[in-house]
């Protein structure tokens, strides 16, 4: 299995460089050939989504069904991929913030009882309160 960074990540999502997308391209395939699966951890999934929204302007929408897209393929492994899927699920239906979903669902995970936070729009999120 091979770790991949945000920029790696980002850039095969999005393609806005021909030359780093093919090198991410070709890295990916080659390790998909060899029987060996891509790995994202959860910081680089975050890192990921801020990108996307921030850099990019995808709407929420769009990055919901990239990341459920290589959610299903069985050549890129998740961190915590359960509370990853939660995450989206709850992020999908609310506007706090993604990182605040995953927050609290890895928490959960966890056996945190709560979440505190001072962020309104993340302590009507299931399993925050009020700090």
């Amino acid at each position: 299995m091979l770790g991949i960074d945000t920029n790696v990540l980002v850039r095969f999502l999005v393609r806005d460089d021909e030359a780093q997308f093919d090198k991410a391209r070709k890295l990916i395939k080659r390790e998909v050939a060899a029987g060996r699966r891509i790995f994202v951890s959860q910081l680089v999934l975050l890192e990921t989504e801020w990108v996307l929204r921030s850099s990019y302007g995808l709407p929420k929408n769009l990055i919901i069904d990239t990341v459920s897209r290589l959610l299903d393929t069985t050549d890129v492994r998740f961190e915590e991929e359960p509370v990853i899927e939660e995450a989206l699920f709850i992020w999908k239906d609310t506007t706090a913030d993604f990182a605040d979903c995953l927050i609290g669902a890895q928490n959960r995970r966890l056996g945190c009882r709560a979440t505190a936070t001072f962020d309104v729009k993340a302590s009507k999120l299931p399993g925050f309160i009020a700090a």
